[in-house]
């Protein structure tokens, strides 16, 4: 048996390379779909910092309120409570009134805070300079009933990071019913 050798050529293509359109049509490709990804971005992150941590804002400063106010007496109407610590005399206490709207905010039943959520002094009328949470309450008695007042607090953002379309700033509400003798 005689083994014979075969060569076997293959033919090869060299290729040189991408050329200089490919490389443009595909980094356009690719900035294109980053700045799609990048605008959805920013939309998640002003959406987390207005519902997320600005409206758990809201909830924990209206809750401290709440706090603030189920601790006074039921019959109590002198203690102030815009100020904080409260001080015995030269406020509303949980008399009758106030309302829940931080858009018509009624003296007496109204307070303000700074970006950190510090009370901000003020006497009144006018709403002091550099406040960013505002927290409204109203104490009411229900339709029928004799021992029992309502509470409601209302915490609101002054103003949120925007994106386009959104007017609403966040803000929460707690209620809580207070009787006598308690």
């Amino acid at each position: 048996m005689e083994s014979r050798s075969s060569h076997r050529s293959f033919n090869l293509q060299l290729q040189s390379g991408m050329s200089l359109l490919e490389t443009t049509i595909a980094i356009a490709v690719l900035l294109i779909a980053t700045v799609g990804i990048m605008t959805i971005a920013m939309l998640a992150i002003t959406t987390t910092e207005n519902q997320g941590h600005l409206a758990a804002r809201t909830s924990e400063y209206a809750q401290d309120k709440m706090e603030q106010l189920i601790s006074l007496a039921y019959g109590d109407s002198t203690t102030d409570t815009t100020v904080f610590p409260a001080t015995d005399s030269g406020g509303t206490g949980l008399a009758v009134g106030g309302s829940f709207d931080p858009t018509a905010p009624v003296t007496g039943y109204v307070d303000y805070l700074d970006r950190s959520g510090n009370p901000l002094a003020f006497a009144g009328g006018a709403a002091p300079a550099g406040w960013y949470y505002i927290r409204v309450w109203q104490i009411s008695t229900p339709a029928g009933t004799s021992n029992l007042k309502q509470m409601t607090v209302t915490a609101m953002v002054r103003s949120a990071p925007g994106s386009p379309g959104v007017t609403a700033n966040p803000q929460s509400t707690v209620v809580s019913l207070k009787t006598a003798p308690f």
